[in-house]
């Protein structure tokens, strides 16, 4: 009967992509993966993207190949350099929305749009409110298609707070505070 090794085998992931490194220049965010294994990994860093690395890597490649593959490093360098250009304008022009709304006579609910912009799952955000707030919080669809959370009462500066202390992603500018006199179906008076 043959022995079977169980020595296990330590693989390192990526801290962007996720992905082990030697697989980053496929997940589409190559600078930033360089940069993050530079500075966590620079022994594995100089194994794969030192210029002797590269250069040993191409080698077997014909001439031809060789400057295929350096185009092709460029062009696909080029895009994702404007995906996250453009992920980050995104983000800049996203407007988390928090919006206080009258139900009847003093009663409100707080309701919170635009957070799935900066990649916050809803309903764990929603779970944080009804915490912090010791209140009913909910994720609701709007008429729109999109999604937002409902939070019982008149929390809408508390939520402000909150959202800069926990959610660093999101930047003060970016919340947009709006007071809402009647929703629909209530009547004046």
């Amino acid at each position: 009967m043959a022995e079977t090794s169980s020595a296990s085998r330590h693989v390192t992931y990526c801290g962007v992509c996720t992905l082990p490194p030697e697989y980053c220049e496929y997940g589409g965010t190559t600078t930033k993966c360089q940069k993050w294994l530079e500075k966590s990994h620079p022994d594995l860093y100089t194994a794969i993207w030192s210029p002797e690395a590269l250069s040993a890597a191409t080698a077997s490649l014909s001439l031809e190949a060789q400057e295929r593959a350096a185009k092709d490093a460029k062009k696909k360098a080029a895009k994702a350099e404007a995906a996250e250009q453009k992920q980050a304008e995104k983000l800049s022009n996203s407007v988390v929305t928090i919006k206080r709304i009258e139900r009847n006579k003093r009663k409100y609910v707080t309701s919170v749009s635009g957070l799935e912009a900066f990649g916050l799952e809803l309903k764990k955000v929603s779970k944080d409110f009804g915490k912090k707030f010791a209140t009913g919080s909910s994720v609701t669809k709007t008429p729109s298609g999109g999604e937002e959370i409902v939070v019982q009462g008149d929390v809408s500066e508390e939520i402000e707070e909150f959202i800069l202390e926990k959610y660093k992603d999101v930047p003060e500018d970016n919340i947009e505070l709006v007071e809402d006199k009647k929703k629909k179906g209530a009547t004046a008076g």
